[in-house]
């Protein structure tokens, strides 16, 4: 089993890394961190492939930042970045990994934006057949 943090350096992904690594550390589990790198477009063309790219790249950069916090708290990681919308990546991520539960980061949107829009943890609390822990940003008040 493993916990599964989808990750990309916004302020909630920042506080869901220090839940996901707590968590991990609490069932002696690795943490799967997921990008989910699907670039928006048809997928054809010049721009999209340096879109793609540029996107892949922000990813690489997060997830290492994301690697080190983990290594510094002895749980193991491994590094996914995946050419899918994030909710699916972090869906199949724990699929793959026989996944304990999936964690998200929000930052501050309503549930009716998240509900309108399609926010991620939205999505994967609709869709997950696993628990979904969505950690609040530092900032949330109720």
């Amino acid at each position: 089993m493993a916990v599964v943090l989808g990750y990309d350096e916004s302020p909630g992904a920042l506080r869901a890394l220090r839940v996901a690594i707590e968590v991990a550390a609490a069932f002696g589990e690795p943490l799967v961190l997921v990008y989910g790198a699907a670039a928006p477009g048809g997928g054809i063309g010049e721009e999209y492939g340096a879109h793609s790219d540029a996107v892949r790249q922000a990813g690489r950069v997060a997830l290492a930042h994301a690697v080190e916090a983990a290594d510094e708290a002895g749980v193991p990681t491994t590094v996914e970045i995946l050419d899918e919308r994030p909710a699916q990546a972090l869906l199949d991520a724990a699929a793959r990994h026989g996944g304990r539960v999936i964690v998200v980061g929000s930052y501050g949107e309503s549930p009716m934006r998240g509900a309108l829009l399609g926010s991620t943890p939205h999505k994967l609390l609709h869709l997950s057949t696993v628990p979904v822990l969505c950690v609040p940003g530092e900032e949330t008040t109720v």
